[in-house]
C-alpha cells in the first residue's frame, strides 16, 4: 500500500518520500548491524585485515557484508565471489576486488585455491555445502591442509555430535579427519588459529641453499 501511495504521489509529496525511503534503509541496515553474528564477523574481517591478510566472502549481504565491511576497516584487501542467483540480493558495497559467477563449482575452486584458513559463521545450505567442500578437498589432498574453524560451538555443537557419534563411530571419517574442523566462541582464538597454522606451514617448506657466486 505504501508503494502504491508513493508511485501515485504528485511532486510536493517528493521530498517526505524520500526521507521515507532513507528512514527505512537506515532502520534495515541498524537492524542488521546489531546482529551478535555481524558485529562478530565485523570483528573478524578488521582483525585479518589489520594483521596483512586479505577477507575473501561470498560477496553478498549480512554476515558476508560484515567480514568484508571490517577487512575495509582494517585497511585490507575485501573481496567479493558472489553468484547468480534468482532470490538473491546483490554484491554489498564493502568489496574492493568483485566478480560474480555462473556456476558454483568455478566459484568453489576460487575459495578454496588462494585460502590460508576458513573461517565459518552460522548459515544454511550454502555455508553447508562449502563448509564440506572444503573439508573434502583438505581430506582427500586436493587442497594444503589449513584450519576450518566454526564460529558459535552451540550453532555448531550438534552437528560435531552426529560427526562423532555417527560418521567417526562407523568409520566413516578417521580422528584425523576430525581434528580439521575448530570450534570455538573466541572471535581472537579463530584468527589466531588460522595464522598459527599458515606460520608452521611456511616452517617447513624447505628453503633452497643460495647458489655460490661462479668464479
Amino acid at each position: 500500500m505504501q508503494d502504491e501511495k508513493l508511485l501515485a504521489s504528485h511532486e510536493g509529496a517528493l521530498p517526505e518520500n524520500v526521507l521515507s525511503i532513507a528512514r527505512e534503509f537506515w532502520a534495515g541496515f541498524a537492524a542488521v548491524d546489531g546482529t551478535p553474528e555481524y558485529a562478530a564477523a565485523r570483528k573478524v574481517g578488521k582483525h585479518f585485515a589489520e594483521l596483512g591478510w586479505a577477507v575473501i566472502t561470498g560477496g553478498g549481504p549480512g554476515v558476508m557484508e560484515a567480514a568484508n565491511r571490517g577487512a575495509r576497516e582494517g585497511g585490507g584487501l575485501s573481496v567479493g565471489f558472489n553468484i547468480e542467483l534468482p532470490h538473491e540480493q546483490g554484491s554489498n558495497p564493502y568489496i574492493d576486488i568483485s566478480y560474480t559467477f555462473k556456476h558454483f563449482y568455478a566459484r568453489k575452486v576460487c575459495f578454496v585455491k588462494p585460502a590460508e584458513g576458513f573461517v565459518i559463521f552460522p548459515g544454511g545450505f550454502g555455508t553447508l555445502d562449502e563448509l564440506f567442500e572444503a573439508l573434502t578437498l583438505i581430506q582427500t589432498g586436493k587442497a594444503q591442509n589449513f584450519p576450518v574453524v566454526l564460529i558459535d560451538t552451540d550453532y555448531w555443537g550438534e552437528m560435531l555430535g552426529w560427526i562423532r557419534s555417527e560418521l567417526l563411530a562407523d568409520g566413516m571419517i578417521s580422528a584425523e579427519d576430525l581434528e580439521l574442523l575448530h570450534a570455538t566462541d573466541d572471535l581472537d582464538e579463530a584468527v589466531r588459529t588460522v595464522i598459527e597454522c599458515y606460520e608452521a606451514n611456511r616452517a617447513e617448506i624447505p628453503v633452497e641453499p643460495k647458489k655460490a657466486d661462479a668464479q
